[in-house]
């Protein structure tokens, strides 16, 4: 999917709306357990309410991989899913991978070769050939963390050097030697609020997957007001908010209420 493609889906949608698959087979409804795969028939119910109010989901890898190859088995049937019934989809994986260049290859080899997403998280820290591996393939996503939404990112993060200049700047600066914004997006976590503005100073035109509202706390407003470029520019994500609005056999109806209320919200700053 191209920066343009996702923007015109987003003016379709009338929403910048991403899914957070973190699905926790410890909070999904009971009933559910008697299934064969609970985690997939969690996803599928999900997917299914909620597709016409958003432009993305994005599974968190580490909530399949605590259930060892079955969870595997859930989040590859879940990717395979969506693209088949909903191939308007972006598919993200929140896997924040990074590594030295060998093992980033398979990292990105298991990714989009194997398990067909559109974008990966990943960490900046070690480095360009970190990261160029992830940047091969066409028409495939880097989605590099910038500003996180968590307390622990003001330990690094927001740490400036001698010239002022802090280390997410850093990171934005930099990383635009390794790509365009038509293969590069930012994490930059809802939380932050203002600091939206510092973001934009340097990546003015890149697409911003924005953690954060809903459980942790962030404003949608802020986001929108600091955030927001002529492309729209963000993907919003919310998770526990609407995976967990309800815990009855009735789940997937809580869902698409919660999906649709924020698809409102954002229908009116659009």
């Amino acid at each position: 999917m191209t920066k343009q493609q996702l923007f015109e889906n987003i003016k379709k949608k009338q929403s910048f709306l991403c899914i957070g698959l973190d699905t926790d087979i410890q909070k999904i409804p009971p009933h559910l357990l008697q299934k064969e795969d609970p985690v997939f028939a969690f996803n599928k119910a999900v997917i299914d309410a909620t597709a016409d109010c958003c432009v993305a989901y994005k599974p968190n890898s580490a909530f399949y991989e605590s259930l060892g190859y079955k969870g595997q088995l859930s989040l590859e049937k879940t990717v395979n899913y969506i693209n088949q019934n909903y191939p308007d989809q972006f598919v993200i994986a929140d896997a924040k991978r990074g590594d030295i260049g060998n093992t980033s290859e398979m990292y990105a080899r298991a990714v989009f070769d194997h398990s067909g997403f559109d974008a990966v998280t990943v960490a900046p820290y070690m480095g360009e050939d970190s990261v160029k591996p992830f940047l091969i393939y066409p028409g495939k996503w880097v989605i590099l963390l910038a500003l996180t939404s968590n307390k622990g990112s003001r330990d690094f993060q927001l740490t400036a050097d001698a010239g002022g200049e802090r280390l997410f700047e850093k990171v934005l600066r930099k990383s635009q030697e390794w790509a365009s914004d038509e293969q590069m997006m930012y994490v930059a976590g809802a939380t932050q609020g203002r600091l939206f503005a510092d973001i934009r100073k340097i990546v003015p035109d890149h697409f911003l997957l924005v953690p954060g509202i809903g459980a942790q706390g962030g404003s949608l407003e802020e986001v929108v007001k600091y955030g927001m470029n002529a492309q729209c520019g963000l993907l919003v994500n919310s998770s526990r908010q609407i995976l967990y609005a309800d815990n009855t056999e009735r789940f997937a109806e809580a869902a698409r209420r919660e999906a649709q209320r924020i698809r409102e919200e954002m229908a009116g700053y659009l």
